[in-house]
């Protein structure tokens, strides 16, 4: 399935390229980055870990720095190395998404569409902003868990330790069982409200 060659192809970028510190992209500059030169940003590092599926599906485990910017609408993750180099940077607007690697760009109808072939899970990078302020994103229906946390667009978002600006989010699995995946954000600092 091409989904899961890409996904595998992408991932084993950013290992390869944590480990040989080889071929980065440079930051954004001009048309690509000009439009949120001046938006919130939000640092951090990013792990996702996708257990082996049915079907002798590949896990995923990706670890990563991150940088957020802009807003739900329209925003910016740049994804770079331990070491700072920048491995991929994924952009959406209404309406397109777009990946740019070292290997090439590619254009997709939409964010989910994009992470599903990335990452091999579709991640709610929209809602991204609001979790790591530690509250449910206004654009869905969420409901508490827990004593600290929330249910949000299949996420369970965990905030037990946001004092401390780190975030875990777990993809459940509709039958109950073990979750399809599990997200950990850990803050350079504090979101601004």
């Amino acid at each position: 399935m091409r989904r899961r060659r890409f996904s595998a192809g992408a991932l084993a970028l950013l290992g390869v390229t944590a480990l040989a510190g080889c071929s980065s992209l440079s930051k954004a500059t001009g048309a690509d980055g000009a439009a949120l030169a001046d938006a919130p940003r939000l640092t951090g590092k990013f792990g996702l870990f996708v257990p082996p599926g049915a079907g002798g599906q590949r896990g995923q485990n990706v670890n990563a720095n991150f940088e957020l910017l802009g807003d739900p609408r329209r925003g910016q993750l740049e994804m770079s190395t331990p070491m700072g180099s920048l491995v991929a940077r994924v952009s959406w607007q209404p309406g397109s998404a777009w990946v740019k690697t070292p290997d090439g760009d590619r254009a997709y109808d939409d964010i989910d569409a994009l992470t599903q072939e990335l990452l091999g899970e579709t991640l709610p990078l929209q809602a991204l902003f609001d979790w790591l302020r530690g509250r449910p994103w206004p654009q869905a229906p969420s409901r508490p868990a827990g004593e600290s946390g929330f249910q949000q667009l299949g996420w369970q978002v965990d905030l037990r330790r946001f004092d401390v600006q780190l975030i875990s989010a777990q993809r459940m699995n509709p039958n109950g069982s073990e979750p399809l995946a599990t997200l950990r954000l850990k803050l350079d600092a504090p979101a601004s409200p």
